[in-house]
């Protein structure tokens, strides 16, 4: 007789799993956050030296005060975010799953987060930020503003950020109204969080059905989970509202996930920043789109050949500004760029407001959380030399150049770009000197002064690739190299993806070169390729962007300056339609690209390349 085949309950396995591996790490997170010593200290620190930002309602006593100087004193940092020791439940946890701290201070990559409640900062990181003591250190910030705050002085003091427990320091009652504006201000999106919230709770509730006696121990867990990371008289975290706070979660989750949701609708009519660029826009497009391109270009740029096909066409599926545009592909050396191409003018009209501007903030964000690709990039030199003298070209806020100063501590660091947030770079300390402008302009004045030289992601969004390479070689000296990174035009997923393919990245990328082709152009200046990557050089947002570009096309944003600036019930509800039904393909992307960036690691083939030459001795002989 067959017996019944018995039913696995993956989904309470699953919840039960979950639950304890975030019990473990946020019990793990809490142990790295060192604690204020309230000890009364020897002698008060003068206090022009240091500068305390207190959100709305926010009261710290002098000891509190005299503690967080000490402990920045002694550790090195010159901002503190101080962490209420009486917070409540669920913003203690919510703090503890976004804070990952190495050494008691955030990596110098790490977005600044905190709790939104007090920072201290000193005067020179103060200084160089540009706060005006008389408006910005006031005490009337919302704990959102006091988030973007915290972000911004962490720009000016990359590794010398921490947070500290104040264990006396009390916080005011949340308003849940404002959750999504505070999410928002620490870069995480409130949509997806309020998402991720139902979905948890979905799948507790779809445990208990599926098996009682491990969907009951799922729940049971969710419930003593904050005694479990929060209670116990060592920690030195101390919720009124944990008895309460544990025993009625589950409703208490659902509650402040729905009112999330709802705050973070936004609203029936454009916000006035939107609306002031609106002017602007309308005087661009009056006269239509046709004038930001050249003429259409008959034959390759590279290498001068006349077969020529249309490899694809696509609008810009990034920020919805209109214009269509179309990329072409050489029969002969594979060579694909833009044409027609954009003219100046209309470089500058796409630009504006992607890297500046309305894009600032999601720009930096991305920037922010590529820490591992920097490092990456900084050690392929490694085995071939010790670089003095480090000139990134394309350096925007000069994040590279930060993060590599943890492989190449005693190299100078110095940025290129034609924008003018390269200053902001000098500013932060990002870069040792700035330079503002075009590389082949500049290049005569900066010869010889750089042994190294870089260029990541760079070369793609230039209007000759082949001068920028020409200016490369007359900066190096002999024996000088020369780091290049670039999307690979030759990737599979390139023709799987289609439009959709995000390093097509139209309209800003002018030229995507094989490697072919760069590896004979810088042949011919005298370099040698010492070594080339591909698998290493993946970046992982094939399936990510492909998910981003396709809800972006089917549901563009109205309230755009550049759009119609209305959007009917109807409208608005389809692209919320389109919003909501991308979540769970976000989710399923981001896992397929976790794989492909394996596999492309494991293969050496990715969506990207890295090169490095040296200059040799018979281009100088040569030239």
């Amino acid at each position: 007789m067959t017996q019944p085949r018995t039913r696995v309950p993956w989904a309470a396995l699953v919840a039960l799993a979950g639950l304890t591996a975030g019990t473990v790490r946020a019990r793990r997170r809490l142990a790295a956050v060192p604690v204020l010593d309230l000890a009364p200290e020897a002698s008060s620190p003068p206090r022009n030296e240091w500068h305390l930002i207190t959100a709305r309602g926010v009261e710290v006593d002098d000891a509190t005060f005299l503690a967080a100087v000490a402990h920045a004193e002694r550790t090195g940092l010159q901002v503190l975010d101080l962490l209420p020791g009486l917070l409540d439940t669920e913003r203690a946890l919510s703090l503890l799953r976004i804070l990952d701290l190495s050494a008691h201070r955030y990596a110098r990559t790490a977005e600044g987060r905190g709790a939104g409640h007090a920072v201290l900062v000193g005067e020179d990181v103060r200084r160089r930020a540009g706060i005006d003591p008389g408006t910005e250190l006031g005490t009337d910030l919302g704990t959102a503003e006091l988030h973007t705050l915290l972000k911004r002085l962490k720009e000016y003091a990359a590794t010398a950020t921490g947070v500290a427990i104040a264990p006396g320091l009390a916080a005011p009652t949340p308003d849940l109204s404002l959750r999504a504006a505070e999410l928002r201000a620490q870069g995480l999106p409130p949509g997806l969080v309020a998402t991720a919230q139902l979905v948890g709770l979905a799948l507790l509730l779809r445990a208990a059905f599926e098996d009682r006696r491990c969907g009951a121990a799922a729940a049971a867990l969710y419930c003593v989970q904050p005694v479990l990371v929060l209670g116990g008289p060592r920690s030195p975290l101390r919720p009124a509202d944990l008895p309460r706070a544990a025993a009625a979660r589950p409703l208490h989750s659902l509650g402040a996930a729905l009112r999330t949701a709802v705050s973070a609708r936004p609203g029936p009519g454009p916000s006035p920043e939107l609306e002031e660029l609106r002017p602007y826009y309308t005087a661009e497009l009056k006269a239509g789109t046709d004038r930001f391109f050249e003429d259409r270009r008959p034959d390759c740029p590279w290498c001068g050949s006349d077969r020529l096909s249309v490899r694809t066409r696509v609008p810009d599926l990034f920020q919805g500004k209109p214009g269509r545009f179309t990329l072409e592909q050489c029969g002969d050396c594979g060579h694909v760029f833009q044409n027609p191409r954009l003219s100046l003018d209309g470089l500058d009209f796409y630009y504006r407001d992607f890297y500046d501007g309305l894009g600032d903030g999601g720009a930096d964000v991305v920037f922010a959380r590529m820490g591992r690709s920097y490092r990456d990039r900084a050690e392929m030199l490694k085995p071939f030399g010790t670089p003095a003298a480090w000139l990134d070209v394309g350096t925007g806020h000069g994040h590279f150049c930060d993060s590599a100063r943890d492989v190449w501590p005693d190299t100078r660091f110095d940025g290129l770009d034609m924008a003018a947030a390269v200053r902001e770079a000098e500013a932060r300390g990002w870069v040792t000197a700035a330079h503002h402008g075009q590389f082949p302009d500049l290049a005569a004045g900066l010869a010889h002064r750089y042994d190294t030289v870089s260029m990541y992601h760079y070369l793609e969004h230039t209007r000759d690739p082949l001068a920028e390479l020409d200016a490369a070689a007359a900066v190096l000296p002999t024996g000088g190299h020369l780091l290049i990174e670039l999307p690979d035009p030759e990737s599979r997923l390139a023709r799987l993806l289609g439009p959709a393919w995000l390093p097509w990245f139209q309209p800003q990328h002018q030229h995507l070169i094989p490697v072919a082709n760069l590896r004979r152009a810088l042949a011919e200046r005298g370099f040698t390729v010492l070594a080339e990557e591909h698998g290493a050089a993946h970046q992982s947002c094939d399936f990510f962007g492909a998910v981003l570009l396709t809800a972006n096309r089917l549901a563009p944003d109205p309230y755009a300056p550049w759009g119609p600036g209305r959007a009917t019930p109807a409208g608005r509800a389809f692209r919320a339609a389109v919003q909501t039904v991308s979540l769970p393909c976000y989710a399923a992307a981001a896992a397929l690209d976790g794989v492909r960036s394996s596999v492309a690691r494991a293969t050496d083939g990715g969506n990207a390349y890295r090169l490095l030459a040296r200059r040799t001795p018979a281009d100088t002989e040569g030239r």
